[in-house]
């Protein structure tokens, strides 16, 4: 289905190498994304060659920006079709990893394709703001991430909650952030946040990308996070 050669000249690119049965994976991957995209709304993107790079490529540079810990425990906020962390769980097959999304269809597809690249992950259905306030899950993970095209300020109020104090929320964001990372700075202290660093990225289509670096140095209040409603009202400014 995939330029196979394609993929894993690209991620080597960025230092991410990977070997024949993980890009068979991938391959696996994008067949069953387009496999099951006929019959429910998963993705836009199903030409093989914009799949490597605008899914599988995008979603590996989370592992060039950041250096995940060996064995860490990661969630995906809002994961939709898998990304970013599919596609880094089977670079990294250490990672212990949890997806998580509001849509029990997106669950189902998830569940299914986990299954079937033999990833242990766990599939949970629940609105972000949900899953936040339970205990098993509420400051409990090393590394939180999302790749959204919500505002950093609202997606750190939904994600930030789920890391654990010395974690960190990998957030992946359009290229031009500095607006946007001035006016989330509020709502990311409040959450117990600080942004570390920024990473940018072009990628071989040109297209641009922004991953978000933010180190939890402090529990996040007991309050937060806030329905998704009020959070869409009253955004912390």
């Amino acid at each position: 289905m995939i330029p196979k050669e394609k993929l894993k000249n690209l991620a080597q690119e960025y230092g991410i190498t990977l070997d024949d049965a993980q890009i068979d994976k991938f391959d696996m991957y994008a067949s069953t994304l387009v496999e099951w995209n006929q019959k429910m709304n998963l993705t836009a993107i199903t030409e093989p060659d914009d799949i490597v790079v605008k899914h599988f490529v995008d979603s590996l540079l989370l592992l060039k920006a950041y250096d995940v810990p060996k064995n860490a425990t990661m969630i995906d906020v809002g994961t939709g079709a898998g990304f970013p962390s599919v596609p880094v769980a089977i670079a990294r097959d250490d990672i212990k990893l949890t997806l998580l999304d509001s849509l029990n269809k997106r669950i189902n597809f998830l569940t299914h394709v986990c299954n079937e690249l033999k990833i242990p992950a766990k599939a949970i259905h629940s609105r972000a703001e949900d899953g936040a306030k339970k205990p098993p899950l509420r400051q409990s993970f090393d590394v939180a991430t999302a790749r959204a095209v919500a505002h950093l300020r609202e997606l750190s109020e939904y994600c930030l909650p789920y890391v654990k104090k010395g974690g960190y929320f990998v957030a992946l964001k359009g290229y031009e952030i500095e607006q946007e990372l001035e006016e989330a700075k509020k709502a990311i202290s409040l959450m117990g946040g600080k942004i570390k660093k920024v990473e940018k990225y072009i990628l071989a289509d040109d297209s641009k990308r922004s991953i978000v670096i933010i180190e939890k140095v402090a529990p996040t209040p007991n309050q937060y996070p806030r329905p998704s409603a009020k959070i869409a009202k009253s955004p912390i400014k």
